[in-house]
């Protein structure tokens, strides 16, 4: 049985400003794993996007697409789908108001069409974007971005009851299925995985953290965090790169 459950957001987060783990964070997460205590990645990206970072650490436990596709040891326990219909719409009424789409899943993703922000956004992000408007007609979507700086009411007015719109940064947002949240995803993983029980600690620094802060016993925000999320937590570690995450397992002993 695991002595305690800690998730962790990627991007500054676990993640230093250049999209990397630090070395301290890999030592950080190998001494939890010695321990029993199992380290969970929680972030808006895809499995795709950070096989990379599983690789480094060796954590096998995530969710992802801010709860849209969930695995524990390695396999899928769930994944939300977004259905054609509503697929449709979205390109359609996006295609109206000049916004972008992003259409992701596990395995990869494409755009409606690129502008500036998509640019922007996937090279900090260090993805090759690719446009082709057809794709999300012939996989399994269970993830968008929407590219605007200023329309979220307007997209949550027009998809209201079927999608959620949260910013992410100030060129997108992360869209998803309605009710499905990173605070539904780590519900649904330790109600899936048998930990319901099991202390849970989580870090973040994000708007998109808000929600799993509330589903975790101990939430702990990065220095480097909005307001919003430092409000929310229990501790207010150190920034992402003045090694917070060390600082805050330390901090509630889950290291030493």
């Amino acid at each position: 049985m695991y002595q305690a459950i800690v998730f962790f957001d990627l991007d500054g987060t676990l993640f230093d400003d250049n999209k990397n783990v630090l070395p301290t964070s890999v030592a950080a997460i190998q001494e939890m794993q010695q321990h029993h205590i199992l380290p969970v990645i929680a972030t808006g990206r895809n499995i795709f996007e950070i096989q990379y970072v599983l690789d480094a650490t060796g954590i096998d436990a995530v969710v992802s697409a801010n709860g849209s596709y969930v695995q524990y040891q390695g396999k899928k326990l769930t994944a939300a789908v977004i259905g054609r219909e509503t697929l449709d719409a979205i390109t359609a009424f996006a295609k109206e108001q000049g916004d972008p789409l992003g259409y992701f899943n596990n395995r990869g993703f494409r755009l409606s069409q690129a502008n500036q922000d998509t640019t922007d956004n996937f090279k900090l992000l260090r993805l090759d974007a690719q446009v082709d408007p057809t794709w999300y007609q012939h996989q399994e979507i269970n993830f968008l971005n929407v590219f605007n700086r200023d329309k979220e009411r307007l997209y949550q007015e027009k998809f209201a009851g079927t999608l959620s719109f949260v910013r992410n940064n100030p060129r997108a947002l992360d869209t998803m299925q309605t009710g499905v949240t990173k605070q539904t995803g780590i519900r649904t993983f330790l109600k899936e995985a048998g930990l319901t029980d099991v202390k849970s600690y989580a870090f973040g620094d994000g708007l998109n953290d808000l929600q799993m802060f509330d589903e975790v016993d101990i939430p702990i925000a990065m220095g480097n965090g909005v307001f919003q999320a430092k409000n929310k937590a229990a501790y207010v570690t150190a920034g992402n790169m003045d090694d917070g995450i060390v600082k805050g397992l330390r901090h509630f002993g889950l290291i030493r």
